[in-house]
């Protein structure tokens, strides 16, 4: 027999907790297993349950169960220690917060429920959620005997692949958001509120617009000497060069201070490999041999033998299939141009533009279908954490953009050489590039929006005069993913109610129809192709880092708009650092000197200053250069430390102070165990005595 939701006394009372996620369950699912479901939720942990409050939201004839979902004041605390969240105390110290001296990390008038911030409390409602895992005897999802689950595999993850559960988001605080809006997207030229956007969004996104601002505000001396260059004389051409170069280079070492700076602030410069599983990481279940705990165990040489043995290959393959599309476009367009010259074509110049249209058209569809490809092959490898899923899955995507955006500008550099075309083909992507990535990021959404309410208007208008039949209503239900099972479950009684005036239950209907945030990949993906175009072929067009300052100026405010307005809650995420992004970047920028200094040897203006060289002596001085270049990029590498001294200093301390404590905690244990031992060895001699 299932015990009632939320039995205990602190969950019965009147005053149900905040709402940290939303889940909407199909109106499709078998009963049996919505109640498996639920008691999986509010039941105890030695039971597999994951002891979080539930509330049902009211709901007509037809719709699913939608549950509010929150957690106990004890059940934070509790969690937070096992995650092993870094807090600052009273001293100062970023350290881990540990139950038993909360009292250390309680500033003078703070309240307990001050203590984790909100986007900490919703990543421990996740966490939990996502870590309810199978028991030996779940060896199927109630009412779906095709629904197979091995021990360990996660519940809520399962019954989200299987449309089980429509649905999972956390729910917006509309005066935090309102708040934090007119200090962020309203105020187009303050400082952004980073320390505000962490403790909503979490740092994950706080750390994007972090990166962002920064990556803005070094692009100011580029932009700058983008100017000069076009008032001075064009032999300047290899001064600008080097400099961009170099300028690369301490730009990423610097961000990689920042970084570390960041993480320890906000407490995750602890995070490693060993971190705890990702929700869809399978394996054998065992007790772990550094935390020892019971959790999922998976060879690694078999998570590195699909790596590289498998999904790298098919990676290589794509990748050489997307460079020869565009070769053909390439060849298709120069078959065209000389077919208008020979023929005298009229309609040439449609003609010519045709093969570029199908092109960017193919490209766009390969793209969709590399990343379910990309996403297919890193869930398959089976990393242990979400960081290591998250590198691996960003390394596949590059690799495939790089290539999409990049291999055309290599082609036209060093293959055509005609420097007066790779200007104008700069120019244009990225312009164009930047133009179409803030219509589809900022407009088009709201447009969606209040079209979306025009027809769901629309919809109602007609339901309410009974024609439910028509062309809209049926297209959705034709779209709409739906569970071959039986007719709409029946909701259980015994699960708490919102009180009907809730407000939150508005919240949750309205957001429920927004649109998922997928994460962070599109937006750094991005600042990538944008900080490839202005840099890997920086000496051709200096005026580029003028542009990318400007859009990325109303990309920071149209990013913080969408987030804010027009998409559903992001789900808290914990990073400390940008991961692959960080790889991909240097990689860009070790490329940029090869680049460059390639671009500079073939130059007009240079090869006048030296015009008796031969085309031995100027390959010759090319590697030279790039070497030199290559040297000092790894000199700044090893003179500008990844951590500032102060960070290391505190590390230090806070590393002194445990093993301190450790010691004081053993000298103790150890007095009383002799104090109890030859005292009473003592007091026994005197009673013989």
């Amino acid at each position: 027999m299932s015990a009632s939701p939320n039995d205990s006394t602190e969950e019965t009372t009147a005053v149900f907790p905040p709402t940290y996620i939303v889940i909407q369950f199909s109106r499709h699912i078998r009963t049996t297993a919505l109640v498996w479901l639920v008691d999986k939720i509010c039941g105890k942990r030695l039971d597999g349950g994951a002891e979080l409050l539930v509330r049902k939201q009211p709901h007509h004839d037809g719709e699913g169960l939608t549950l509010h979902v929150s957690a106990s004041k004890i059940k934070f605390l509790e969690v937070a220690e096992e995650l092993e969240l870094r807090k600052r105390d009273k001293c100062g110290l970023i350290r881990e917060f540990t139950v038993s001296q909360l009292d250390d990390f309680l500033e003078e008038g703070m309240h307990v429920d001050d203590l984790l911030t909100t986007a900490e409390k919703q990543y421990i409602v996740r966490h939990e959620l996502e870590n309810i895992r199978a028991l030996k005897e779940d060896d199927q999802v109630p009412g779906y005997p095709a629904f197979r689950l091995y021990e360990g595999q996660s519940i809520v993850q399962v019954c989200l692949h299987w449309k089980l559960l429509d649905r999972m988001y956390p729910l917006h605080d509309q005066e935090a958001l309102g708040k934090l809006g007119m200090k962020w997207y309203w105020a187009l030229f303050r400082k952004q509120p980073f320390e505000e956007i962490r403790l909503y969004f979490g740092e994950a996104v706080a750390l994007y617009f972090t990166f962002l601002g920064f990556y803005t505000t070094s692009l100011l001396v580029p932009m700058v000497l983008g100017f000069l260059q076009l008032f001075l004389s064009s032999e300047s051409i290899a001064f600008f060069c080097v400099f961009n170069v170099l300028w690369v280079t301490v730009f990423l070492e610097v961000w990689k201070r920042k970084c570390s700076e960041l993480a320890f602030t906000w407490g995750t410069i602890g995070m490693t490999s060993l971190d705890e599983p990702r929700p869809n990481y399978h394996g054998v279940m065992g007790i772990d041999v550094v935390t020892g705990r019971y959790q999922p165990q998976f060879p690694r040489w078999k998570t590195n033998a699909r790596l590289y043995c498998a999904s790298l290959p098919i990676v290589l393959l794509c990748m050489v299939g997307a460079f020869f599309v565009m070769l053909a476009s390439f060849w298709a367009e120069e078959m065209i141009i000389h077919m208008k010259k020979l023929h005298g074509l009229e309609a040439g110049g449609l003609l010519v533009l045709m093969p570029s249209i199908l092109y960017s058209a193919v490209v766009f569809i390969m793209n969709c279908y590399y990343r379910k490809l990309a996403t297919f092959l890193t869930e398959w490898e089976n990393h242990r954490t979400q960081s290591q899923f998250d590198r691996h899955r960003v390394t596949k995507l590059v690799l495939f953009e790089f290539v999409n955006n990049f291999m055309s500008l290599f082609y036209i550099a060093f293959y055509i050489q005609d420097m007066e075309m790779l200007k104008n083909q700069l120019t244009v992507m990225l312009i164009i590039f930047q133009a179409i990535n803030n219509f589809q990021e900022a407009i088009l959404p709201l447009l969606i929006k209040c079209y979306s309410k025009k027809v769901t208007k629309a919809l109602k208008f007609d339901a309410i005069l009974g024609n439910k039949d028509n062309e809209g209503s049926s297209y959705i239900r034709k779209r709409r993913p739906t569970l071959i099972h039986e007719k709409d479950s029946v909701i259980p009684d015994h699960i708490p109610a919102l009180e009907p005036d809730d407000p939150r239950i508005e919240l949750a209907i309205a957001e429920g129809e927004m649109e998922n945030y997928e994460g962070t990949y599109d937006d750094y993906l991005e600042i990538f192709i944008q900080f490839g175009y202005v840099f890997l072929f920086s000496s051709v067009y200096p005026m580029a880092a003028l542009w990318a300052v400007v859009n990325n100026i109303l990309e920071i405010r149209a990013d913080a708009f969408k987030l804010c307005c027009l998409y559903q809650r992001p789900m808290a995420k914990r990073v400390k650092d940008t991961g692959a992004w960080q790889r991909a970047f240097e990689a860009v920028g070790a490329m940029s000197i090869m680049t460059n200094c390639g671009l500079l040897c073939m130059s007009p203006q240079l090869r006048r200053l030296a015009p008796s060289l031969t085309s031995v002596e100027w390959v010759l001085l090319f590697v030279v250069l790039e070497h030199m270049l290559l040297g000092i990029r790894h000199i700044l590498h090893l003179v500008i430390p990844d951590r500032p001294e102060w960070v290391r200093v505190a590390l230090a301390r806070i590393n002194h102070q445990s093993k301190q404590a450790l010691k004081n905690e053993r000298t103790i244990k150890n007095r009383r165990h002799l104090f109890r031992r030859y005292n009473t060895v003592h007091a026994s001699l005197n009673h013989n005595d």
